[in-house]
């Protein structure tokens, strides 16, 4: 199963995990992302979501799409039960966190791993991806990736040294951040045109993190899309797929992740989604071309302004 359009974050859902993974996917997502961090996930309770869609709902494991990742002990809360020995040398940490997703997850298999965040050192970094290599080559792991990485030339160091590379990073979408990723965009676009698999950034913060370019972007009239009989008439639609059809980079390079808890925000996301899979970057939708152009031109100026 390929990387969804877009993603379920399940970070500080508590005890609502269960519950808003169904909702979310009875919404029609279909991409769930998760970790191995007591701190901030519930990871156990995503697990029990899984199962209720398939003993209720007839939604097996292999029509899902699920990411997990390993957090080193500095992303870990030590107050708490930790998924694994943290006396343990780095390696065998990775195997264990793994195998503690694993099993809380109640699979055999995930289609992502991601590394939380760089380690403190490039030797750590490496060790932690050499452990994450042999678990695709076990075939107990589709892809990988890394979160959190917003040091340039790391970035390029990573794909330069790395056997397998990263098929995902996962960075937060904020100016303060690299101007929005901004460089590490034009890699991943770069990449493509050399002829390289399309590696996505998921995005998080993408709405909470910028209120202003929401502000600035007022909601249009309804946009449809004919075929998918999608329908855009909010700010934060219009965001989510522009970003991910019809701005300055290769469509479905972006994939946004989303936390809400809301049903009504959800049902909005798929919409977004469904226009998506209808559009050709700008000429899915019909009518207001006008009005989409504008908003194109708002969000590459308060985002990717030069």
């Amino acid at each position: 199963m390929q990387q969804p359009a877009m993603l379920y974050g399940t970070a500080w859902k508590g005890a609502r995990t269960t519950a808003l993974v169904v909702q979310a996917v009875l919404a029609g997502f279909r991409g769930i992302d998760t970790a191995c961090q007591p701190k901030h996930y519930r990871q156990e309770l995503v697990g029990q979501a899984i199962g209720q869609l398939k003993t209720r709902h007839g939604i097996n494991r292999d029509q899902l799409w699920i990411q997990t990742k390993f957090t080193s002990l500095d992303g870990q809360d030590l107050s708490q039960p930790l998924p694994y020995d943290k006396g343990a040398p780095l390696a065998q940490q990775v195997r264990q966190s793994f195998e503690t997703s694993l099993k809380q997850l109640g699979t055999d298999y995930v289609d992502s791993l991601i590394m939380h965040a760089p380690m403190r050192t490039r030797e750590e970094t490496r060790s932690v991806w050499t452990e994450f290599e042999s678990l695709v080559k076990s075939g107990k792991v589709r892809e990988i990736g890394i979160s959190n990485i917003y040091d340039v030339d790391l970035f390029d160091w990573c794909f330069e040294t790395f056997e397998i590379k990263p098929s995902s990073i996962q960075n937060r979408f904020v100016e303060e951040h690299l101007n929005f990723c901004a460089p590490i965009l034009e890699r991943l676009a770069q990449r493509v045109k050399e002829g390289h698999p399309m590696v996505r950034l998921q995005t998080f913060w993408t709405l909470t993190g910028n209120p202003q370019i929401l502000r600035q972007l007022s909601p249009p009239q309804v946009l449809t899309f004919p075929e998918s009989r999608a329908r855009l008439k909010t700010s934060a639609q219009v965001l989510y797929y522009l970003l991910m059809t019809a701005c300055r980079w290769p469509k479905g390079m972006i994939t946004p992740l989303t936390g809400t808890t809301s049903k009504q925000h959800m049902q909005d996301d798929i919409e977004v989604i469904r226009a998506v899979a209808e559009s050709s970057v700008g000429d899915g939708w019909k009518g207001e071309e006008k009005e989409m152009e504008d908003a194109r031109k708002l969000v590459e100026k308060y985002i990717w302004s030069d």
